[in-house]
């Protein structure tokens, strides 16, 4: 296991598919067994995922221990969260109403392109991880 978490990319996808696993764990907690709207259950379920992949990518993927800039940085986490929710939206709309795509593709579509740009704005810009030699492979 070690072997394949020492690569950056592998860490981004395990990060975000456990930050993806808790949204759909708390969205279903609120609004199936304690009855919450869903628009409140999912905004907590988005807003308790956001902390978990903040945290998940801040020290695990990218490996940053630093706690000097951790509000700035997450200010720009959630401006990027807030990018890669419009993405994907924007993609799983042109791919249903558009393309006409089933659904559960098109999320899958539209969740592997915002993965790919959300990456690189969080790499290269939130967590200054430019130069990582080897990590991508």
């Amino acid at each position: 296991m070690k072997y394949f978490t020492k690569h950056l990319i592998v860490r981004y996808i395990i990060s975000g598919g456990t930050s993806a696993t808790v949204n759909l764990t708390v969205i279903s907690l609120l609004y199936y067994v304690f009855h919450v709207y869903y628009i409140l259950a999912g905004i907590a379920a988005f807003i308790v995922a956001f902390f978990v992949s903040l945290f998940l990518h801040k020290f695990w993927t990218f490996k940053d221990s630093s706690m000097d800039n951790v509000h700035k940085q997450a200010g720009k986490y959630l401006a990027n969260s807030i990018f890669g929710l419009a993405v994907n939206t924007t993609v799983l709309y042109i791919c249903v109403s558009g393309l006409h795509i089933y659904v559960f593709v098109s999320q899958i579509i539209a969740g592997i392109l915002t993965a790919c740009c959300t990456f690189f704005i969080s790499r290269d810009y939130i967590f200054n991880q430019k130069t990582i030699p080897n990590e991508l492979v």
